[in-house]
């Protein structure tokens, strides 16, 4: 009896946006959203990650990003991008102060990772750990119930990206992850290393990362149409 095999994997192409529809969707965007959804454009980060930035992991003396545990519990460094390091120290002031009136109210300090919460339990209440980009809202920690400082919601970044799409006149499905995939893609277009870009992205293989060659180099770009080959067409 022959085996049957695993289906074949249906190619995956990513939606990936020009730098001037970059431009585009990032002026559109809410003005509170823009510098986070700047940041997931210029260092390639998942949402998440860029999300649950701590305070502890921008640095900007060395001019990096931190990631920590991303996608396979993995720490990685990034980029910090050059035009909006000025809006990521406006960005400490401001959680600066919300880190502050919790501290004034004696709430519970941020969410930490069971293993850190429970070999340093007040790290949570530290400037340090406070969120890059905090919820202004307070809402009830899954694990205890008490009432905490998270960080922005996910679902906001989305929606906003979506309505800023749709006022830049974007036809195209836009999400978080259409700004990583932009920012593989036109790191490889400035001639940046696959090697590289695996890095930056934190990509386990660089059988991951190839996906972004091959929109580069597929055949279709550039190769006329035979429609081209006719002579004139009726224009309507």
């Amino acid at each position: 009896m022959s085996e049957i095999g695993r289906p074949a994997r249906k190619p995956f192409v990513p939606v990936v946006l020009s730098r001037e529809e970059v431009s585009r969707l990032l002026n559109a965007v809410d003005p509170a959203l823009q510098l986070v959804c700047s940041l997931l454009y210029g260092a390639g980060l998942r949402l998440a990650e860029g999300l649950a930035l701590r305070v502890k992991d921008v640095d900007f003396d060395r001019g990096v990003i931190i990631v920590r545990s991303g996608k396979g519990q993995k720490d990685r460094v990034v980029m910090l991008p050059k035009p909006i390091a000025a809006g990521l120290r406006a960005q400490l002031a401001r959680s600066h102060a919300v880190w502050e009136r919790d501290r004034e109210q004696r709430l519970p300090g941020v969410y930490l990772p069971d293993a850190l919460a429970t070999k340093y339990p007040r790290a949570g209440e530290s400037w340090a750990w406070h969120w890059l980009f905090p919820s202004p809202l307070l809402s009830p920690d899954p694990r205890t119930g008490r009432r905490r400082r998270h960080h922005l919601y996910p679902q906001r970044i989305g929606r906003a990206l979506s309505r800023a799409a749709r006022e830049a006149r974007i036809p195209k499905h836009v999400t978080a992850h259409t700004l990583r995939h932009s920012f593989a893609t036109h790191l490889l277009e400035s001639g940046v290393d696959i090697r590289r870009v695996q890095e930056l992205l934190g990509h386990y293989d660089v059988s991951s990362t190839m996906i972004y060659t091959h929109i580069l180099s597929s055949s279709a770009a550039g190769t006329p149409s035979p429609l081209e080959l006719i002579g004139k067409l009726p224009t309507s």
